[in-house]
């Protein structure tokens, strides 16, 4: 049985008051809390094992590149990737995709096209854009249809013999629309078109399987699955990766350089340039051994989000934006009447941390025709309790604004 009150003990942040109210932290999909494993493990690292990885041959170094790649492994297991040279460390899922769109882009011609949709972050719409713009290729864009799902008659009708790669969110972080990722990859690749999975908002809430999905790539970041700032995760396959040029020059990604010409290294280096953030890439590993230990929350998250919209759906000035149910991790809605950032900020002198605003999605809004939202998000530390809360002090600001 999975007990949410063990598994809130682990964390630091959440013992706090804020406006000397008990914390209530429905602000997960923008970034988790860490457990205290992961900040010990990244402590400790800097107490003794402080050293540069794969350069020196001193007892600090060995000892911290030994957790560096084991780190590798954990999130080789983590997503299921058949090689650990599989993993590519970046800052996060906007450092992955722009390695993609950097590098695989490189490899795109004008008439070319990348197929994504009207749901996505700006991290999975900007760096296509500015391929467009100094390659010539053609970014086309699947809609949504009235329950912010995507249109999947209209996304199989864009694919066509032009179409070179599909990139898009296996959860929409705007609006908590889980997407059909798996026939998206199937028809996708029937159309001879690779796959980008933007799973910054699917890994801490989907059980992730590259090789049964088959995708090409898979990008995350360490901040949203209780994980350090700083740090991410590309999952490619081995031989798209070993026919992908490099994208940035520097330390560890060369195997010799000259002033006549440079060779490079072997994967998973030849995309990670210069010192890595080895304190967060140590404090990953951390949070992806945490978050296999809480698979059991997924019943216990679907319940929150189902009380979450129970709750809201009760509200006559509420009106849930998206899908009415089986969301995934968030729920986002607006007031009539009041502007999302009052909500926000009456809500968080009750002690309740949400979102407002266009969460990075603002041609969605636009299409939409709104300019932001409230968003309140779970996690698997969320009980219950935090959602009663949340929707008493909801309904208090209302009065207040009545």
């Amino acid at each position: 049985m999975f007990d949410a009150s063990q598994i809130r003990a682990l964390f630091p942040a959440l013992q706090q008051q804020v406006n000397q109210r008990k914390l209530v932290y429905l602000d997960n999909a923008a970034t988790t809390q860490k457990p205290e494993s992961v900040i010990h493990a990244m402590a400790e690292y800097y107490r003794y094992d402080n050293a540069n990885v794969h350069r020196a041959s001193h007892a600090l170094s060995a000892r911290a590149t030994r957790q560096f790649e084991a780190s590798r492994e954990v999130i080789q297991r983590l997503v299921n990737a058949k090689f650990p040279q599989e993993i590519i460390w970046t800052q996060g899922t906007t450092g992955a995709i722009n390695l993609v769109a950097n590098s695989y882009g490189s490899l795109l011609e004008a008439g070319d096209e990348v197929i994504i949709s009207a749901m996505e972050h700006h991290a999975n719409i900007v760096p296509w854009q500015l391929l467009a713009e100094r390659s010539g290729i053609k970014l086309q864009i699947a809609p949504i249809n009235g329950h912010g799902q995507i249109d999947m008659s209209a996304f199989s009708a864009l694919l066509n013999e032009n179409t070179r790669l599909v990139s898009v969110c296996h959860v929409s972080n705007a609006l908590g629309t889980l997407n059909p990722i798996a026939e998206i990859i199937a028809l996708s690749h029937q159309a001879g078109a690779k796959v980008l999975i933007d799973g910054a908002q699917g890994i801490a809430h989907c059980d992730v399987d590259v090789q049964q999905l088959d995708c090409d790539f898979y990008a995350f970041s360490g901040h949203k699955m209780y994980g350090p700032t700083g740090i991410g995760v590309l999952y490619g396959k081995q031989a798209l990766l070993d026919a992908m040029p490099p994208w940035q020059g520097g330390g560890e990604m060369i195997k010799h350089v000259s002033f006549n010409g440079t060779s490079f290294n072997r994967l998973p280096f030849k995309f990670e340039a210069g010192t890595p953030n080895i304190s967060a890439v140590i404090g990953l590993a951390q949070a992806a051994e945490f978050l296999q230990q809480t698979r059991a929350s997924r019943e216990h998250e679907a319940q929150l989000v189902a009380q979450l919209l129970e709750g809201l759906h009760a509200m006559e000035q509420v009106s849930i934006i998206g899908p009415t149910k089986g969301q995934i991790g968030s729920v986002s809605f607006t007031v009539t009447g009041e502007h999302h950032s009052d909500i926000a900020t009456l809500l968080d002198e009750q002690g309740i941390a949400v979102r407002a605003g266009h969460h990075c999605a603002q041609p969605l809004m636009a299409q939409l025709g709104l300019k932001g939202t409230i968003r309140a998000s779970i996690a698997a530390y969320n009980n219950s309790a935090d959602i009663d809360n949340f929707l008493i002090a909801l309904k208090h600001t209302l009065a207040l604004l009545s």
